[in-house]
């Protein structure tokens, strides 16, 4: 029987690239595979990472169970974990493997700027006939 961490309720997880050379090694396998972090909130982290480690020490796998953003079920082997207490609680950050085949790579970023700044008329004062190149 393969043991399984569930996300009952909330929002679909988020996943994060990792970079970090030991995180390539562990997903070192014949498939081409990434592995992606995400951080979940939970009331007994201890105890799940505990579960990890039982199942790695049998040979076993471990799985996160997730819902997409479309409702479906989603699996995906758990490679590390580790448990980080935080004044909200307990922190639950995985590691898991994720075929190349299923990613999609999505890019976001933070507008440091601020609104007043993006004024991108241009005044005919600041016209530098100069600058036209033909």
């Amino acid at each position: 029987m393969e043991d399984k961490i569930t996300i009952i309720e909330g929002p679909p997880p988020t996943f994060e690239a990792v970079q970090d050379g030991w995180a390539q090694g562990i997903s070192d396998s014949p498939l081409f595979s990434g592995v992606l972090a995400t951080r979940l909130r939970t009331f007994d982290g201890p105890s799940l990472v505990e579960r990890c480690q039982t199942a790695w020490r049998s040979r076993q796998p471990i799985h996160l169970e997730y819902k997409t953003m479309d409702g479906l079920r989603e699996e995906a082997p758990i490679v590390a974990a580790r448990n980080v207490e935080t004044d909200e609680g307990d922190m639950l950050l995985l590691w898991i493997r994720v075929e190349e085949d299923d990613l999609e790579l999505e890019i976001a970023y933070e507008d440091d700027f601020d609104d007043e700044d993006d004024d991108f008329d241009e005044d005919e004062d600041d016209y530098d006939p100069g600058m036209d190149m033909f």
